[in-house]
């Protein structure tokens, strides 16, 4: 019998001088394993429920609380930026040993993904990118850090929770209320500056479109007015929606996106990407 069970661990790491304690959600298994890298103001939870479904049963997962939200600790969070998570990223990688796996990421962590899977090339055997950004559009969390800023760090996450809840968006009312509690204050600005600086100047489309792996986008069907949609499909990515939500499926509607990615998992090991 496969087992459910999610076993937590705490590990500690430095990277690039900055000490780290990260906390940790895996499950074991002897399939090909999935790495997820979750969103800015979420965690490793948002996953968590993979491991009770049947089209992922003997599969490892591995998911983790970047440093400066939910339960993993930075000793710096000034340092954190894009490229430092990359870099987290990569010593997670180093030191559960993945050889070959697949690589899940939703927002600033799918931005995150893609850099890693630039840097680790055939290691990834495909890249679910959900509503990571590829292109300036893509900012519109981010980019709040310049249009509406605040005097302190505090002030700022207040301010954009109380936007996140208002805004009309699906699942945003469930997303904000839980900001205060899954990302510390001052961990916003650095990596919110990064995103739009990697977002504005990076040729993020044609990264996604040329990495060597299986690569799906996938977009709640209220943002089906990305502009690159239809270009991701001409480069031969697949594009996938998700029904009833928006820039969070993984709360509006979760069956839907936990069967398109088992599909699309196991169809990149079945055409040869492993």
């Amino acid at each position: 019998m496969e087992t459910t069970r999610l076993i937590r661990d705490r590990l500690a790491l430095t990277v690039d001088d900055t000490a780290l304690d990260l906390a940790v959600m895996r499950r074991e298994g002897r399939k090909a394993p999935i790495l997820f890298l979750h969103g800015f103001g979420s965690t490793k939870e948002d996953y968590g429920d993979l491991a009770f479904h049947p089209r992922f049963a003997g599969r490892p997962l591995i998911g983790y609380d970047a440093p400066g939200f939910g339960q993993s600790h930075c000793d710096d969070l000034s340092v954190l930026s894009i490229p430092f998570l990359v870099e987290t990223a990569k010593a997670m990688v180093a030191h559960y040993q993945l050889d070959q796996f697949h690589l899940v990421g939703h927002s600033m962590g799918g931005l995150t993904a893609l850099k890693l899977a630039e840097a680790l090339g055939h290691h990834v055997i495909s890249f679910t990118n959900i509503e990571g950004n590829v292109a300036p559009e893509d900012c519109f969390l981010s980019r709040q850090i310049v249009d509406h800023p605040k005097s302190t760090p505090e002030a700022f996450l207040t301010a954009f929770a109380e936007r996140a809840y208002n805004s009309h968006g699906v699942s945003h009312p469930l997303y904000a209320s839980t900001l205060a509690y899954k990302v510390r204050a001052g961990a916003v600005a650095p990596i919110f500056k990064s995103m739009v600086e990697i977002s504005d100047s990076d040729p993020l489309f044609e990264t996604f479109c040329t990495l060597p792996c299986a690569k799906m986008f996938v977009y709640g069907d209220e943002n089906r007015h990305l502009s690159y949609l239809g270009a991701l499909q001409d480069r031969g990515v697949q594009v996938a929606e998700i029904e009833h939500s928006g820039h969070f499926p993984m709360y509006a509607n979760p069956p839907a996106l936990w069967a398109r990615m088992a599909v699309f998992v196991e169809l990149s090991e079945r055409d040869g990407w492993a």
